[in-house]
C-alpha cells in the first residue's frame, strides 16, 4: 500500500481537487492524506488571534468570509445539485462549530479545535467529490489513530496498533482518505503536529503500515538545488539520501517538513516528491541510496539568533560546555550551530521564546553578546569532506560576503554558514553561480 499526501495548493481549488481525484483513481491500494485548502489555516489562525484578544465581532466577520469562500468552492466542485446541497450541509456544521467558539475565556484548547477545521473541511468535501464521481473510498478519521504523547511527540506505538485495526474494518477497500496535521494529545483532546505537519502525518502513516512508498505531492517538481523564489535556473534533484533530505528540510527547504524524513528512514520507505500540476515530472526520490559526493543543494533558514558567551574561566575548564547546554535544555530551546575557541562559545537558536531567561542565566558564565536577523545557509551533499575542491569553491563564491559563523565537519552531509539576513539572497545567488554552474543537469536527465 502507498501513502499519498497532497498539500494545500494541490487541493486549493475545485479544479485542483478534481485533478487530485483523477490522479488517485487507480486500482492499487493507497491512503491519501490531505492538507487544508490553501489559505484556510491562515484564516483560522487569524480567527483564533482575534478571539484571544476578545475581538468577537472581527472573528465573526472572518468566519463568515471563510464560509462564503467555501460556498463558492462547492458551487464549482460538484456537478449535481444533490451533492452541492450535501456539501453545504456538511460545511454548515463546521461553521456552526466555529461560531460557537466566539465567547469569552478563549483558550489553547479551543484554538486547536479551530485549527483542525481546515483538514476536516477539505477531506469531507473531497470524499463527497469521490462519491459523486463513483470512485469507491472510505473517509478514515485521523483523530481515531493519530496521537501525540505527553512530550508532544508522535505516539508511534499507538498509531502502529490503531491504524491497521481501523483499516482492517474495510477489507474490500483500496482507497482511504484521511486528514494530515491533526491528532489527539495524551489527554484525548484535539491537537496538531504543528505547521506543515501533513507531511509528518503521511510519513508516520507510511511507517505504521510499512508502506511501499510515500509520495508528497505539492506545486513544485521536486526538491530544487536552490531556492527558486530567489535564484534563477534552479533544477530539481533526482535523488537524495534520507540524511541529505533531512538536512535540507531542517535548514529551510519548504517543500518537506523537517520531521517527516525520520519515520520513513527508520522503515526504509522511499519518499517521492512530486508535482500535482505536472504529474509526469520525475520529481525527487529520497531513499537510503546515496549518489555522488559533491554539493547537491543549498537551503537557507531565516529568523536565526546568535549568542556568544565569552569567559576566561572556560579555558581548559572541565564541564563548561555541559553547563552551557543545560541552560538551553532547561528552556527546551534547540541549538542549530556551535563554534568554540579557547575563551568563547558561539551558538545559534531559532526559537527566542525564552531568550531573556537564557541570557540572564548565561551571564553567570561571562559576558554575553546577542546578534539577531541572521540566516543559516546550509550546503548539502554526500561525503562533502571527501570531495576535493568543494570547500575552496564554496568560500571563493562567498568571498564578498561577511560570514558570521562556519560549521564544518560535524556531519558528512552538511556545511553551514551564518550570515546577516540582508546578505542571504546575494549568498544564494553567488553559490548557485560558483558551486552549481558546472554541475547543472537537465531536470529529467
Amino acid at each position: 500500500m502507498k501513502v499519498l499526501k497532497f498539500g494545500g495548493t494541490s487541493v486549493g481549488s475545485p479544479t485542483n481537487m478534481k485533478m487530485v481525484a483523477s490522479l488517485i483513481n487507480t486500482p492499487d491500494p493507497k491512503i491519501v492524506v490531505l492538507s487544508a485548502m490553501s489559505g484556510t489555516t491562515n484564516k483560522l489562525v487569524q480567527i483564533s488571534e482575534n478571539l484571544y484578544k476578545a475581538k468577537q465581532t472581527e472573528a465573526l466577520g472572518l468566519i463568515e468570509d471563510l464560509h462564503q469562500t467555501y460556498k463558492q468552492v462547492i458551487d464549482g466542485l460538484y456537478a449535481t445539485d444533490n451533492y452541492k446541497q450535501k456539501a453545504l450541509d456538511y460545511i454548515q456544521g463546521h461553521f456552526e462549530f466555529l461560531k460557537a467558539q466566539v465567547k469569552n475565556n478563549f483558550s489553547t484548547h479551543e484554538e486547536r479545535g479551530i485549527l483542525a477545521q481546515g483538514e476536516l473541511l477539505s477531506t469531507g468535501l473531497f470524499q463527497l467529490l469521490l462519491e459523486e464521481s463513483n470512485i469507491p473510498s472510505v473517509l478514515l478519521p485521523a483523530l481515531n489513530f493519530m496521537k501525540i504523547d505527553e512530550n508532544e511527540e508522535p505516539d508511534t506505538a499507538f498509531i502502529a496498533k490503531q491504524l491497521p485495526a481501523d483499516l482492517a474494518q474495510y477489507s474490500n477497500t483500496n482507497l482511504f482518505i484521511t486528514q494530515g496535521y491533526i491528532c489527539r494529545n495524551s489527554f484525548g483532546e484535539i491537537d496538531n503536529l504543528k505547521r506543515g505537519g501533513s507531511d509528518y502525518s503521511a510519513s508516520l502513516i507510511g511507517a505504521a503500515i510499512n508502506a511501499s512508498e510515500i509520495q508528497i505531492w505539492t506545486d513544485i517538481d521536486g526538491m530544487h538545488n536552490n531556492d527558486p523564489r530567489i535564484v534563477k535556473k534552479t533544477y530539481p534533484i533526482a535523488e537524495l539520501s534520507f540524511d541529505e533530505a533531512a538536512e535540507l528540510a531542517y535548514f529551510g527547504a519548504k517543500i518537506l517538513h523537517p520531521s517527516s524524513v525520520l519515520p520513513a528512514k527508520q522503515k526504509n520507505i522511499p519518499v517521492r516528491l512530486l508535482n500535482t500540476m505536472q504529474p509526469e515530472a520525475r520529481g525527487t526520490t529520497i531513499s537510503a541510496r546515496t549518489s555522488g559526493s559533491s554539493i547537491k543543494a543549498v537551503a537557507a533558514k531565516d529568523g536565526i539568533t546568535a549568542i556568544k558567551i565569552k569567559s576566561t574561566r572556560m579555558l581548559l575548564a572541565y564541564g563548561f560546555l555541559r553547563r552551557i547546554f543545560e541552560v538551553f535544555e532547561e528552556y527546551k530551546t534547540s541549538i542549530d550551530m556551535i563554534t568554540t575557541s579557547e575563551v568563547a562559545v558561539s551558538l545559534t537558536i531559532d526559537n527566542t521564546r525564552f531568550i531573556n531567561e537564557i541570557i540572564s542565566e548565561l551571564k553567570e558564565f561571562g559576558t554575553v553578546e546577542v546578534d539577531q536577523d541572521l540566516s543559516i545557509i546550509c550546503l548539502v551533499g554526500d561525503s562533502i569532506e571527501e570531495t576535493s575542491g568543494t570547500v575552496v569553491n564554496i568560500f571563493k563564491s562567498l568571498q564578498n560576503i561577511p560570514l558570521r559563523m562556519i560549521s564544518y565537519g560535524g556531519s558528512r552531509n552538511n556545511i553551514s554558514i551564518l550570515v546577516n539576513t540582508s546578505y542571504k539572497n546575494q549568498a544564494l545567488i553567488a553559490l548557485n553561480d560558483g558551486v552549481f554552474a558546472k554541475t547543472e543537469q537537465p531536470a529529467h536527465a
